[in-house]
């Protein structure tokens, strides 16, 4: 657990940079526009997900510890190979380099996690791992703030340098770990996942479930700026406000998911709290002050969290127990790259329901998360239905 955590701590932190400081780089510095980056960050998240599935049957076959390892490497290379792009379709295409590495790297490291980690523990060190990853995150996002203090050309390529660095970091604590024996090979498997139906839903529901963290980094803090009267820091304090919150929280909210059915009534538990979150945001728009606002602002903020923590454990045992011992990856391939489809329709889903249509949009979101919540229970009953749930059995080491 200790060295799974350790592993993506150490590239969350280049991340946390990187996130701060990569639209001004790519604007500022490669002089694309900021039209130019959006397209080509969509099609590159596009590009990402449609890999993860083949990525993770990649390290299903020939073992997830060294598909991590090559593909920790290649995402520093990506990330180095940045620093020297000056053109539209050279970042296209290094972009979803990127993306598709880093969508294999989160399916290699949950099979991983899956071989090495007994059932009965893997969605306490899921959360163990999502704690240090914020932890990194929040570091990471401090670092780049000092590049954007500077606004230096040297300073935001310093950032790009220190992000591939932390992934040959990871990939170094990533060697240390045992290796989880490869499946055999069987005819149709590397498309199993796609066959699976039930499993498919789950992950689209997922997926949707997963809009609250664009919401949170993407249309609350335009929501803020444009339809509010909170001051402008408010948008970096919320953000502070979700990861130390994580950081804190969320292995204890995640000790209450044991099973599937704890997982399905979370994850309900989760979109009705995500809907009153969204019906408290809408509200910030009608303050008469602003304190009024950031106080409105401070409780719709804690209802998210709340939620997500809640959404992010009843998902993870879900992932983990309907998944076949044989197949972590391919099937984390699907389930856990949905945040880059949610990337993906992000910016106009949000941007519309939010910033454009206000509060009937808010309510409207809310309502979405609500209702996909409710029905993740039917949909694990119907998994559960069309399979032996593999949460007894664990592949040997």
């Amino acid at each position: 657990m200790r060295k799974l955590a350790a592993a993506q701590l150490a590239n969350s932190i280049g991340d946390g940079a990187f996130y701060v400081t990569s639209a001004l780089y790519f604007t500022r510095v490669v002089g694309l526009s900021a039209t130019q980056v959006g397209l080509g960050l969509t099609i590159a998240w596009a590009v990402g997900f449609t890999a993860g599935v083949p990525l993770g049957h990649f390290a299903d076959r020939f073992g997830p510890r060294r598909t991590a390892l090559l593909l920790a490497v290649i995402t520093a290379g990506t990330i180095a190979t940045f620093l020297v792009v000056r053109d539209f379709l050279p970042f296209v295409l290094v972009s979803s380099l990127y993306t598709s590495a880093q969508c294999g790297l989160i399916a290699a490291r949950q099979a991983l996690l899956a071989g090495l980690v007994e059932p009965a523990q893997r969605t306490k060190t899921r959360a163990v791992i999502q704690s240090a990853v914020n932890a990194g995150l929040a570091l990471g996002a401090g670092a780049g703030g000092l590049a954007l203090y500077f606004d230096t050309p040297t300073s935001y390529m310093a950032v790009f340098a220190m992000d591939a660095a932390s992934f040959l970091a990871c990939a170094l604590i990533l060697r240390g770990l045992p290796e989880v024996p490869p499946a055999p090979s069987t005819t149709g498997s590397k498309l199993a996942v796609l066959r699976d139906r039930p499993y498919a839903l789950l992950s689209f529901l997922n997926m949707i479930m997963l809009l609250h963290i664009p919401m949170l980094t993407l249309a609350i803090p335009l929501w803020i700026v444009q339809r509010t009267e909170a001051p402008r820091w408010m948008v970096s304090a919320l953000l502070v406000l979700n990861t130390l919150t994580v950081v804190l929280f969320q292995v204890r909210v995640a000790r209450r998911v044991v099973d599937l059915r704890s997982a399905a009534r979370s994850t309900r538990r989760a979109g009705v709290v995500l809907l009153i979150s969204c019906a408290v945001f809408a509200l910030s728009a009608v303050g008469t002050s602003a304190w009024l606002c950031v106080a409105i602002l401070l409780a719709a903020a804690i209802l998210q969290v709340v939620g997500e923590m809640m959404q992010s454990s009843g998902a993870w045992q879900i992932s983990f127990d309907l998944a076949p011992p044989d197949k972590h990856g391919q099937y984390q391939g699907l389930f856990g790259n949905g945040l880059a489809v949610a990337r993906v329709i992000a910016p106009l889903l949000l941007t519309t329901l939010i910033v454009e249509w206000g509060i009937p949009g808010w309510l409207l979101l809310g309502g979405i998360f609500a209702v996909t919540g409710v029905l993740i229970g039917p949909a694990v009953r119907w998994a559960e239905r069309s399979r032996v749930t593999p949460a007894t059995e664990l592949q040997p080491v």
